[in-house]
């Protein structure tokens, strides 16, 4: 047999590469694909494309080909929709047939369909049901949760309160308390803010947050074939998941020593013991390792939002005082001294639109998470097969002109009416729309009033001496803003 060089046989996947890419062009019908821009063999639009902020360059594209436009990077064809009418059609009006995940071959090694946030079919249902289910049970949207949250704003207070109004980085204060929060739904309990397991999974969740959205690993998912044998930081995405996968089945493993059926503490148990009940089959779904990925996705996803609309929110706050100040009087009237609870917020007209215009202006998952076709649909004229990629450009709908006056602008009266009474505008939607909607969106708005408030209760927050406050995001699948000091000043 002839041993073939390194040059030959990467040739070769080049050139299978571009018969793939030529054969999949040819597919579709093109008379009934959606227009966009002119793409180069193999490589399609990777060149006209900000690959850290690909959102920028989306949105501009939108305004040469229309609401609904076509892009390709490497063999990846993709479908992008835009702006708030567009969006809202597909995902509200076609949610089933837009309720698909599409491959991510940096990620599907790794998940292999399992977990709730890129899974698909009957396995995404059934762990869909649970999770809501289950979140319910274990206290979202009630009292329960509601004063887990209080209790851990407490120690978030205590914990800022100890720089005695001196500097400190941003990154981490909110990280822990957030975290903690849905710690407490999956494991029962909380952690200390210097405990090193949770201080590693908060490192490791946001380190493949960053890099799910980085250029290499959009090169990755473009040509498998041959950057997975390169090195690069997406390399560290299986390091990083292995780790986290060890810690998880660790902990349910313990759990399963000591499970009682009919004293279910936190979800993990109740999974357990949903995996006792179902009977061994082909069809089962309450395995090891969709717990796995489900406790991976919960603790990622119910902390990176939050924590990451809270360091805007702070940043914000230090950038524009008098509208600091505004909402600390309003606090002051409506709550004084006493700890907030979720019912002052009807009461908190101001409040309530700073914190959704922070949401809004913050676009922290600003191409959201892509779908897939499920089946066959003309969409809007267009004709798009079963597994079409398509990402719902959150980006354009939050800051569509249509609906936002300022969009570009950081503007609490978005969401206020002359007479300053809160006004809800149908094109906010952070937490996206139809079935794949954010599972734990009530969790997040709770999360976010209690621990803004609270906040802002005891502190003002102040930029230290020559600290730059820039509204810049950071690169990743999620946007936080780049890193900044805060002084935290106790208010008397």
């Amino acid at each position: 047999m002839v041993a073939l060089d390194p040059v030959t046989i990467l040739l070769s996947i080049i050139f299978l590469i571009l018969v793939k890419s030529f054969y999949e062009s040819k597919k579709h019908n093109r008379t009934q694909f959606p227009p966009g821009p002119r793409s180069l063999p193999f490589f399609g639009n990777m060149f006209s494309i900000d690959m850290k902020k690909p959102y920028k360059s989306f949105q501009k594209f939108a305004e040469k080909y229309g609401s609904v436009f076509t892009l390709r990077i490497g063999a990846q064809e993709m479908v992008v929709l835009s702006g708030y009418e567009t969006v809202k059609d597909a995902l509200v009006n076609y949610a089933e047939e837009f309720s698909g995940r599409p491959c991510w071959p940096a990620f599907e090694e790794i998940r292999k369909g399992h977990g709730i946030i890129l899974s698909n079919g009957e396995n995404w249902k059934v762990m869909r049901r649970f999770t809501l289910s289950t979140l319910r049970d274990f206290g979202m949207g009630k009292k329960t949760i509601e004063d887990k949250i209080n209790e851990e704003s407490g120690y978030l207070i205590k914990h800022i309160g100890s720089f005695k109004g001196e500097e400190f980085p941003d990154n981490d204060i909110f990280n822990a308390a957030v975290a903690n929060i849905i710690v407490a739904i999956v494991l029962g309990h909380r952690l200390d803010y210097e405990d090193p397991s949770l201080r590693r999974l908060l490192q490791l969740s946001d380190e493949n947050l960053r890099l799910a959205g980085s250029p290499m690993v959009m090169l990755y998912n473009a040509f498998p074939s041959i950057i997975r044998w390169l090195p690069g930081s997406h390399n560290s995405i299986y390091k990083n998941a292995d780790e986290l996968t060890r810690y998880v089945t660790e902990t349910f493993t313990n759990y399963k020593k000591k499970l009682d059926a009919n004293d279910q503490r936190n979800l993990i148990e109740a999974f357990l013991v949903k995996q006792q009940e179902e009977k061994p089959s082909p069809d089962m779904y309450f395995h090891n390792d969709n717990l796995t990925l489900l406790v991976t996705d919960l603790f990622s996803a119910g902390m990176e939002t939050t924590n990451t609309t809270l360091r805007w929110g702070v940043l914000l706050m230090m950038k524009y005082p008098q509208i600091q100040k505004n909402v600390q009087k309003e606090i002051d009237k409506v709550i004084g001294s006493s700890v907030p609870l979720v019912k002052h917020r009807k009461e908190m007209p101001y409040t309530d639109a700073v914190i959704h215009e922070i949401q809004r202006f913050a676009n922290i998952l600003p191409t959201n998470l892509p779908h897939a076709t499920t089946q066959d649909v003309m969409f809007r004229g267009y004709f798009l097969p079963k597994g079409t990629y398509i990402i719902p450009l959150l980006a354009s709908v939050l800051r569509d002109k249509n609906y936002f006056e300022r969009p570009e602008e950081f503007y609490p009266q978005h969401f206020l009416d002359s007479k300053g009474n809160f006004v809800k505008n149908e094109a906010f939607i952070p937490f996206s729309l139809g079935k794949r909607s954010c599972a734990g969106e009530s969790l997040a708005k709770m999360e976010l009033f209690l621990f803004f408030t609270a906040l802002l209760q005891n502190f003002t927050l102040k930029a230290p001496p020559g600290e730059k406050l820039r509204l810049i995001p950071s690169v990743g699948l999620t946007t936080p803003p780049v890193t900044y000091r805060i002084c935290a000043i106790p208010r008397n």
